[in-house]
């Protein structure tokens, strides 16, 4: 067990939805014991305000079924807490939803068919420092996000990066989560969290797959390129990264 584990502190997760039947289902999902390398999760009710207010909130889970407000919520939520992650539980079957959901600030997304087991693994995957969207969805995100005018991001220069944010961003684009980077760096995780921060702030990103793109499409990290697909590329001969993403998250 490496050092960043055994010093994993609880994640409070707060847990925001009208329907008090739904509110105990999701309480209900914190009680499984942690595994030996995963964080201990601690559910935290109460009204949204409230929740925002707690600056040691760092995680979300929102019930978009019950809230009238739609996305207009994860756009206010965003403008009053941009460094709060949301996982968004909504309608199924609205891929559209899905990607401006994602867009507005989500980091997972989950419809009402999701078992408990699958919103615990996401709030898992979110809190690893990952994204959680149907795997088909993906490539629709990427184009989306590549629709940036180029002249936005050619009109500035490319912003300067440490020896560190380089390792870190090119671990993200080989689809790497926090917790594997910290690994792989020989760090801790909450170094780095501070890491990815920085680097979304320098490049103006809201989200890892768009913090992707912008590194991407400005060259920040040498010998690697974007090929057909949205995959990633090293141009020294490497083999692809393309196809070792879970199923459903990046």
């Amino acid at each position: 067990m490496s050092s960043s584990q055994k010093s994993a502190e609880p994640v409070r997760v707060g847990l925001v939805t009208d329907e008090p039947i739904r509110l105990e289902g999701l309480t209900s999902i914190f009680d499984e014991l942690p595994g030996m390398s995963q964080t201990q999760l601690i559910p935290v009710t109460g009204k949204m305000e409230e929740l925002l207010t707690a600056l040691d909130m760092e995680y979300l889970v929102i019930d978009l079924n019950s809230s009238s407000g739609g996305l207009g919520v994860l756009e206010a939520i965003r403008r009053v807490r941009p460094d709060i992650r949301l996982i968004v539980i909504g309608p199924e079957g609205n891929d559209e939803l899905v990607l401006d959901s994602i867009v507005a600030g989500a980091r997972a997304y989950l419809d009402l068919t999701a078992s408990p087991v699958t919103v615990r693994h996401a709030i898992e995957v979110v809190t690893s420092g990952s994204i959680w969207a149907p795997r088909r969805l993906l490539s629709k995100l990427i184009d989306r996000l590549l629709r940036v005018p180029k002249d936005s991001l050619n009109n500035a220069p490319p912003p300067h990066l440490t020896d560190r944010e380089q390792q870190v961003l090119e671990l993200i684009l080989l689809a790497q989560s926090n917790r594997e980077i910290a690994r792989q760096l020989g760090i801790e995780e909450r170094t780095v969290k501070a890491h990815v921060g920085r680097l979304m702030r320098k490049t103006g990103a809201d989200n890892r797959i768009e913090l992707s793109m912008r590194a991407l499409n400005q060259e920040l990290v040498p010998g690697m390129a974007r090929v057909d697909g949205g995959r990633v590329d090293r141009r020294k001969g490497e083999r692809r990264q393309g196809d070792t993403l879970p199923a459903n998250c990046y």
